[in-house]
């Protein structure tokens, strides 16, 4: 009797498990935001021949604090940048020299990039003639999405900006005639 009433009690504590009405789901953390983001500076110094004689072109990057800061779409802040260009003569002599902020580019700016673009890069590209050519990009910070601008610099110190609206070419391309448009290839 000690038997079956040990048996039943068994039976009973081991039956049926309680199934739990418990949901089990991950934790949607909302991404908060970091300090501000900010482009390590650099200096690129070259020594270039222009119009028969060397300069020495020097571009430097410095994230500045003292700019509005840019947000992303997260609230994430970043740093813009200033950038001073100088072109100096053989003799050291100062042939040219500014700073830049993305407040000089504005009007070669869409409001998207005003408002949300970073002042990224000013490099050095070739002398052409009578101009020293720079490239410069406006960009979305940590994305692909700039717009790209070309600074030319006269013999006489006068600085040109326009925003680039060539592609690249390789030299492949340099050695091809250019296409004639025909009518078939207008649009209508």
């Amino acid at each position: 009797m000690l038997l079956l009433a040990g048996m039943a009690v068994m039976l009973v504590a081991c039956g049926g498990k309680k199934k739990s009405e418990d949901i089990i789901a991950p934790r949607i953390v909302k991404v908060q935001p970091k300090d501000p983001i900010r482009m390590q500076p650099y200096l690129d110094e070259k020594e270039v021949s222009w119009i028969g004689k060397k300069y020495f072109v020097s571009v430097s990057r410095q994230p500045s604090d003292s700019l509005p800061m840019v947000k992303d779409e997260t609230g994430q802040k970043f740093v813009d940048n200033v950038f001073r260009l100088t072109v100096s003569r053989q003799d050291g002599s100062v042939f040219y020299n500014r700073t830049f902020t993305k407040k000089a580019l504005t009007q070669y700016l869409d409001d998207d990039f005003n408002k949300t673009g970073v002042f990224e890069g000013l490099v050095f590209d070739k002398a052409d003639g009578d101009w020293l050519v720079f490239g410069a990009s406006v960009g979305h910070p940590q994305s692909d999405e700039y717009i790209p601008l070309v600074f030319r610099l006269s013999r006489m110190g006068v600085l040109d900006i326009k925003r680039d609206t060539q592609m690249d070419s390789t030299p492949e391309d340099q050695d091809k005639p250019a296409q004639q448009a025909t009518d078939e290839d207008e649009d209508v």
